[in-house]
């Protein structure tokens, strides 16, 4: 048996992605530590980084805490609003590039998300010989992000482990393309802490078991 206990290994969360995607598939929040070990496996940790929002109120100093004491960090910025009412907090540019500038000294970068719009930073890691492992929800994670994962971990499979709270809401409706939809007063309800979710198309659910490739 291979042994991969020597692999460096860099976890990065997209924390709003998954916050929202568990809050409006089941109703409850994510266990982020148990998220963290998950991808880590066996492997050495380099670093768990979870990307956050903050307003002026501060509400969600208790969060964020908690994500320290499980020994993540935490990258945070100011949630902007604008005259038009909209808000906008987007880590998209700050993860990218956090992980372009850690690829390499490591061995994997594990992302935690199923935001499509990362697959140009999935090609890039594996274009410099590193591996891209993704955790998330197969409801609202895109096809196109899982097609460059050399691992994947679905966290809908084992609600009991990586969910917690009881459930809030009823599940979220999917369309027959495979779109997950937010109820109009589950999406007014969200805290001001972030800006309202966007959901990726899942196109093929076919393929929603977690999956372990080994180079």
């Amino acid at each position: 048996m291979l042994d991969f206990s020597h692999r460096r290994v860099a976890v990065f969360i997209d924390t709003q992605n998954l916050y929202y995607s568990a809050r409006n598939l089941f109703g409850k929040k994510v266990d982020f530590g148990n998220v963290v070990s998950a991808g880590l496996g066996d492997r050495q940790l380099i670093r768990a980084t979870a990307y956050v929002v903050s307003t002026e109120s501060g509400d969600e100093s208790p969060f964020f805490e908690a994500l320290q004491k499980t020994g993540i960090q935490t990258k945070s910025k100011p949630l902007m609003e604008y005259l038009s009412g909209i808000k906008k907090a987007d880590w998209d540019v700050g993860i990218t590039v956090d992980i372009m500038s850690t690829v390499d000294a490591v061995d994997v970068i594990v992302l935690a998300s199923g935001d499509g719009d990362f697959v140009p930073l999935a090609q890039y890691v594996k274009s410099h010989g590193r591996r891209f492992e993704v955790v998330s929800f197969r409801e609202t994670t895109a096809s196109t992000l899982l097609e460059w994962a050399d691992s994947y971990i679905n966290l809908s499979e084992d609600k009991r482990k990586f969910l917690i709270g009881r459930s809030r809401q009823p599940p979220v409706r999917m369309t027959k393309g495979g779109e997950a939809l937010v109820e109009k007063d589950q999406a007014e309800s969200l805290p001001e802490n972030m800006p309202k979710p966007r959901f990726a198309k899942t196109e093929d659910v076919q393929g929603s078991r977690s999956r372990r490739l080994s180079f």
